[in-house]
Parts: C-alpha cells; structure tokens; sequence
C-alpha cells in the first residue's frame, strides 16, 4: 500500500497542490509555518475522515473559500484507488471512493492505514486518559468497522442520555424514559470495552518486544487496559449511578471514562516514569501500531512523521529510521542537515515554501 498523488485545492494555506509521491521515503522540508504538516493532515483526513488535530472543516478550508477539495490516489494490492472529498462550511462533507459517492463516512475507513507520529504524541504517556482513548479509538476505527459503528452509536447513545438528565432537571416525569437510552449505552459501550481489552492485550506483547530490542533489553514496556467499569458490570454500575448522574447532569460511568497504563517492570511510567522512558514507550506504540496494522491486514501502513525526530535523541532517531525503510514514509522537518550521516535513502525531497512546493529529488 502507498500513496502515488495527492491534490489540494483550498485547503489551508495550499490554494492549489498536485504533488506525486515515492513508494519509499518522502522528504517534505522547509521552515516553520510553511504548510509542511497541512500535507500530513490532508492524508490523514482521507485515511480517516478526521483531522489529527480534531479541526473542524470550516477551520481547514482556506480563508476567503467556501469549500476544499482533496483528491488522494492510493495504489493498493496493485490497483489504484481514488479518495476525493469536499469539505465545506455550511454543509456535510462529500466523500467519493472511485467516482462512487459513498453515505457514511465508515465506509472509507481501512482502505488507506495511516500511523501519524508527531511531537504532541509524545505526550501521550503523561497527558490525561483523553489522549490515550483516543489513541485506542483512531486505531481501532481504522482497522474495525463494527468498532467504528459502536463507537458511533455509544457516542451518539451518550449525548442524548446526557441531554435527557438535564431536562429531568426542569421534568422529574421524563426519568422513566431514562431506562430506555440505558439499554442502548450498555449494549454499544460493552462491545466496545470487549474490542478495546483485545487490542490492548495485542498492542501490549507487541509494546514489550519493540521496547526491550530499542533499549537493549534494559527495559521491557507494558500496557494494561483499565476499563471504568467491566463487560459484566457496566449494568449494575450504570444503575448505582443514577443519583450520581442526575446530580452532576452527566454520565459518570463507561467506557468514555477508559484510561491505558504503561509500565515499566511494574512501575506506572505516567507517574514515575523518566521524559527518556516515556519517549521510548511512545515511540515503541507507534512502532507496535505498524506491526498490528501488518498483522491484521497483510499490508504496510503509511507512516506519518510530523517533525519528530527533532524531539527525539539520536540512539531513538536511528532505530526508528532503521525500522521504516520498507514502509512509504513522510518526513516533515526544518532542513536536511540531520539526514546527512544517517542511513537512510531520501527517495523524494520536497520543499515547501509558503503554500507552494519543489520538487528536488
């Protein structure tokens, strides 16, 4: 699998982008605030439907446009696919998959696998469960559907339990309705904490290996899933809850509440870990997301990187440099320099200055 084209037009500060691609290694350099990390974003809209930086469509179409078109051509198993997709203002996206409009946007996920790694995912070690749910969720939309329509549907289950606790508020007669959305929330949510402790036993074995061969086998990383509430009890904890929820006007129990522990023989690397022992297990979790991406689809993802390696140190930088050279992978960074004693083959060099590219290689 490997992108071969991407167009762009009105998106960000790209009025009008056609670039081709290698299979390999693809270099996209030049200074800050240039539009570097808008060519990563657009890929990963098309992989996903959603921006890495959960921007929403308004914030990505151009200023002074009322709309953006992305037009990605992906080769895979030998055959071109065709991504189109408009985003608008004032209106629903349309998404095309070969000329084909499609009606829900589920149906675009798992055609193109994207890994994004970029420096705020270094955080997600430290930073708050938010980010490590997310982490779960993006990966597993991609490579599940019947994940993606449960997320969906919880999602959707949830904002309307929550709308409804706050109307009992101003109508105590409307909490016999209540019963009805739980039903719905303990359906979905189950599903979804039964996909989400399989994966994590998977990312985990995975997550060991990686770290121990990065450190030499200094240090051996865990991850454990630490559900809210489990698959038996979800039920019986909504039920204790409801004094809880009517009080606060939210639902205070379920799989949104979901958190991931990384350790280190043991030992929490959130709480205790070392900035050096965090890094490594972010860098091996997106390193394992790969591996788990091959495994389930007998195909390479394309891999995102998003001026990382300036943020990591030279012994990680090469391990991980030294794992991609047979996966297509954009680099963004400020300038070559860092390229220059490493190893690896730029296939392709592209600069970009303010919206526009070179190509140099």
């Amino acid at each position: 699998m490997y992108i071969k084209s991407l167009s762009l037009q009105n998106f960000r500060n790209y009025e009008k982008l056609d670039v081709n691609f290698h299979p390999g290694i693809n270099m996209i350099y030049g200074n800050n605030a240039q539009g570097k990390t808008n060519i990563l974003e657009s890929v990963f809209i098309c992989a996903t439907t959603k921006s890495h930086k959960n921007a929403k469509s308004r914030e990505i179409i151009r200023i002074g446009s009322d709309e953006s078109h992305l037009r990605l051509i992906l080769c895979k198993s030998e055959n071109d696919q065709k991504i189109d997709m408009h985003l608008r203002k004032n209106k629903t996206r349309g998404i095309a998959i070969n000329n084909v409009p499609i009606k829900r946007s589920g149906e675009l996920l798992g055609l193109l696998n994207v890994v994004f790694f970029s420096p705020e995912d270094l955080n997600i070690i430290k930073n708050g469960p938010d980010e490590r749910r997310r982490f779960m969720d993006m990966e597993l939309c991609q490579l599940d559907k019947i994940y993606f329509h449960n997320l969906k549907e919880y999602k959707k289950t949830l904002i309307q339990r929550n709308k409804l606790l706050k109307q009992i508020g101003f109508d105590n007669s409307l909490k016999s309705t209540l019963e009805l959305w739980d039903e719905a929330l303990i359906k979905y949510g189950t599903r979804l904490i039964e996909t989400r402790r399989v994966f994590i036993k998977h990312i985990s074995k995975l997550l060991s290996d990686i770290s121990s061969s990065l450190t030499g086998s200094i240090e051996q990383i865990t991850a454990e899933y630490i559900p809210n509430v489990s698959e038996d009890s979800f039920e019986s904890q909504l039920r204790l809850s409801y004094d809880r929820d009517l009080r606060s006007l939210n639902t205070n129990v379920g799989p949104h509440k979901d958190d991931i522990m990384f350790m280190n023989d043991g030992v929490d690397l959130k709480k205790y870990g070392s900035q050096g022992q965090q890094r490594t297990c972010a860098l091996a979790l997106k390193l394992s997301e790969i591996e788990l991406v091959k495994r389930i689809t007998n195909d390479k993802p394309v891999l995102l990187l998003d001026d990382v390696l300036s943020e990591l140190d030279r012994s990680r930088q090469n391990y991980l440099l030294d794992n991609i050279k047979n996966i297509q992978t954009f680099i963004t960074c400020t300038g070559l320099e860092e390229f220059v004693n490493s190893s690896l083959t730029l296939d392709r060099i592209i600069k970009v200055t303010k919206g526009t590219i070179n190509i140099e290689k």
